[in-house]
């Protein structure tokens, strides 16, 4: 069964770490009017949709898999889901509020961007899944060179 709160946890990482580097090139465009973006627009929105729904499901499924497996460092985990649901809670307002926009331009999105509540969470998730090594980031992270070994 932990395997699958493992993989809802990383789904949801790899959710809100997608929906922000969409978000991160939405912006950019220059947008002004959502109803004018196109496809932009409609992508935006799934992303919004897809990024909440992750954010709301994180804390629950770490609850259940340390519900669920003996993992190191248990207790500072529990502490950590604390402080992940606190953060997922404020990220998940700030969500919630640029949902209701009936337009979305890419200025709002820049500030969604540079919300802290959004970077926090961000930064909760980067050393969540290095700490249960999910290897969500295994595509970006960078390469090394020779070894402590050597």
């Amino acid at each position: 069964m932990s395997d699958q709160s493992r993989d809802r946890i990383a789904d949801g990482i790899d959710a809100v770490e997608g929906a922000y580097e969409f978000f991160l090139a939405y912006a950019a465009q220059g947008i002004t009017d959502e109803a004018n973006s196109g496809r932009n627009g409609t992508q935006l929105r799934s992303h919004l949709d897809r990024m909440t729904e992750a954010v709301s499901q994180l804390a629950p499924a770490l609850e259940s898999l340390l519900e669920e497996e003996d993992v190191e460092g248990r207790d500072e985990l529990v502490a950590f889901g604390g402080v992940l649901r606190a953060d997922a809670e404020k990220a998940g307002a700030v969500l919630s509020l640029i949902r209701s926009r009936a337009s979305i331009s890419s200025q709002l999105v820049d500030n969604l961007n540079a919300s802290v509540h959004v970077r926090t969470l961000l930064t909760d998730l980067f050393i969540l899944d290095e700490v249960l090594k999910l290897g969500v980031d295994q595509g970006t992270a960078p390469e090394t060179y020779g070894s402590a070994a050597s």
